[in-house]
């Protein structure tokens, strides 16, 4: 059955006719990209004719809609622009209804895999951090920053076992194209991201003008390390992260606790880029050779 999911309120006063006026809407417009706004307008489902209007072409009722969907819940708009038989990590999008947003179930949530058999849980963690790599460099140049990573925003299907983004209400788009053509301050300094060791469960510590305005960003990597996959992780009172208690010989290796630690919280200056690409490649290895 389809998973049903309730976002956002239903009444607002917007108003935007060119790309910088729509930051003040939810996190998927506030990089403010043309481009951006084209891909969404294109591809927005809830009209007679989608893939063929511009904003302008758009009937009122049309327009309204789409802009109270920007301001208070933009998820079908990133589902749509990024849909998954195209390759994007997202659940299916089927429809709207009102304020009813419906995607394709998927499977059951990451949480429910914490204490699967090693080989699976290295297979899952493998996945989320392709994800990451995927949502950060891609050849559309759109950078997908996830805000909100917790065990409840990912699934995973039953017959195939592939790791599927069912939450997509936090996604911040980058236009890295946009960013090389304008070079707004900084642009070509590499941002890493700051470890978060707060208190409560699921932290993410980031800029949003920050991830706007940079070509080369650890986000993703980090939020996947230190919320799903690192010791640091924590998630319904428990801690360990999704790759604790690996085989002896693992653990007494030392290499994947040094690359999830470095992921997490870098000791070094852009450690956590480095660290990420070696950490891909290991799990990989590791998910080969319990296969």
């Amino acid at each position: 059955m389809p998973r049903d999911r309730v976002r956002g309120a239903s009444t607002a006063t917007c108003a935007c006719s060119r790309p910088r006026r729509w930051r003040a809407g939810r996190t998927c417009v506030h990089c403010p990209s043309q481009r951006l706004l084209d891909r969404l307008v294109r591809r927005y489902a809830e009209t007679k004719d989608s893939g063929s209007f511009l904003l302008r072409n758009l009937k009122d009722s049309e327009r309204m809609q789409l802009l109270l969907t920007l301001a208070f819940n933009p998820e079908p708009l990133v589902l749509q622009s990024f849909p998954s038989d195209e390759g994007w990590p997202f659940a299916k999008y089927l429809g709207a209804c009102g304020r009813m947003v419906a995607v394709n179930y998927v499977g059951e949530e990451l949480w429910s895999y914490f204490n699967a058999p090693w080989e699976k849980r290295v297979d899952l963690a493998w996945q989320l951090m392709e994800i990451a790599e995927q949502l950060t460099n891609n050849d559309f140049e759109f950078a997908l920053y996830l805000l909100d990573v917790s065990f409840d925003n990912f699934a995973v299907g039953p017959r195939d076992g592939k790791v599927i983004i069912v939450d997509a209400e936090n996604v911040l788009v980058a236009d890295k194209r946009l960013i090389r053509q304008n070079k707004p301050e900084n642009w070509d300094v590499w941002y890493e991201s700051k470890f978060d060791d707060c208190d409560k469960e699921a932290c993410l510590s980031f800029s949003k003008e920050i991830l706007c305005a940079r070509a080369t960003v650890d986000h993703n990597y980090y939020a996947v390390c230190q919320n799903l996959l690192s010791r640091h992780a924590t998630w319904r009172g428990t801690s360990g992260g999704l790759l604790h208690d690996p085989p002896s010989e693992i653990a007494k290796d030392g290499r994947l606790e040094a690359l999830l630690d470095e992921c997490a919280n870098p000791k070094k200056r852009y450690g956590r880029f480095q660290a990420a690409k070696e950490l891909r490649e290991y799990l990989a290895q590791l998910s080969n050779n319990v296969r």
